[in-house]
């Protein structure tokens, strides 16, 4: 039986693991904390449309590609865990100047020209899809076809399927990949991805992130996943259970993971100017993470030498590629490849060089 060797416990190993299982594959996960990194602090947003812009084609076919995927995988992982893991079926993203309403109408444009559904809303529309907002805001653009998932459940229930699919955990580090024995070897160490193969050019991209517990007296929540842009800074709103996940700023300062006094404090006044009521919420959790970042914001999924493929370098849509990229190294296991994801070859960037045989550079 083929022995495989998954490097790294967040939603991309887990759920390359867990198909890879399914597939008749003796999987073993090496993580010493599964699901601790930038799996567990995300906002579990799906909105490669609303995210589109003029040129980003292959990001946009690539991340479409994963939306396309997620009912019928999130199907699928509740049949075997239980666990529903969405919390929003739609996403509102909306402006406050002039300017910003105008790059809705653009995104809208080019998205739609390529066979997707984006709505423009006015001041009444977007009053009357979410009553909650703020007057500021002038303008919204609505993705019908753009949900969102509870990251911490989905990283819980990938845990109970790999479980399920026979997937043996190891709570280890791996400082080598050259010295594990399988036959073959998924890495997939987000922002730690270069530790193991140096020539990969993925770099950790830091974000915080708030999450707030709705007291009696506060607001419900927005029904939708609420994106803006405020005084140049992104802002989202996705709604939980008890709550809202508030996110999320973002920093070029390497494996730095303090909560800084003016991150918090941009992130509250700046969702204040889109949702008045949300200084009554409870301040239940700040934390940071890092989004593994690569050079042309699309991920590294592909073979690095006979045994080993890299699946890393998703930025901020770890979440949103999830399906598609465990359906690439799925393919790439089985020496086939997904069309879906030829973008994402690592080949794409001169400076990944293959281990010679043996795995000794």
């Amino acid at each position: 039986m083929r022995t495989l060797a998954v490097v790294g416990g967040g939603v991309i190993g887990l759920s390359a693991a867990w198909k890879a299982a399914g597939a008749g594959f003796t999987v073993t996960l090496f993580d010493p904390a599964v699901g601790s990194g930038s799996s567990w602090v995300a906002g579990g947003m799906l909105a490669p449309l609303s995210e589109g812009w003029p040129g980003e084609d292959e990001a946009l076919a690539f991340g479409a590609a994963s939306l396309s995927r997620w009912p019928g995988f999130a199907a699928e992982l509740k049949a075997v865990s239980g666990t529903d893991v969405f919390v929003a079926d739609q996403t509102l993203t909306v402006a406050l100047d002039a300017a910003d309403a105008a790059d809705l109408r653009t995104i809208a444009d080019w998205v739609n020209a390529r066979g997707h559904d984006l709505r423009v809303l006015d001041r009444a529309g977007v009053r009357e899809a979410e009553p909650s907002l703020g007057r500021a805001v002038r303008a919204g653009l609505l993705a019908t076809a753009e949900p969102a998932v509870d990251n911490r459940a989905l990283v819980d229930a990938l845990r109970i399927a790999c479980g399920a699919a026979g997937v043996e955990f190891r709570a280890e580090r791996v400082e080598s990949l050259a010295d594990l024995p399988h036959d073959r070897i998924v890495l997939a160490t987000g922002s730690w991805a270069a530790e193991l193969w140096p020539d990969l050019p993925i770099r950790p991209v830091k974000g915080e992130i708030l999450r707030l517990r709705r007291r009696p007296s506060a607001p419900p929540p927005p029904t939708r996943v609420i994106r803006a842009r405020v005084h140049g800074r992104p802002v989202y709103l996705v709604p939980r259970g008890d709550g809202i996940v508030l996110g999320a700023t973002q920093y070029e300062v390497g494996f730095d993971s303090a909560v800084t006094v003016a991150g918090v404090r941009d992130l509250i006044t700046d969702a204040e100017s889109v949702l008045p009521g949300i200084g009554e919420y409870e301040f239940a959790e700040a934390i940071a993470g890092y989004r593994p970042g690569s050079p042309d914001n699309l991920p590294l999924i592909g073979r690095l030498d006979e045994r080993v493929i890299v699946a890393a370098g998703h930025g901020r849509n770890g979440i949103l590629d999830t399906p598609v990229t465990a359906d690439a190294v799925l393919a790439l296991l089985t020496d086939t490849e997904l069309p879906e994801a030829k973008a994402a070859d690592p080949r794409r960037f001169s400076t990944v060089a293959p281990l010679h045989p043996g795995g000794v550079r």
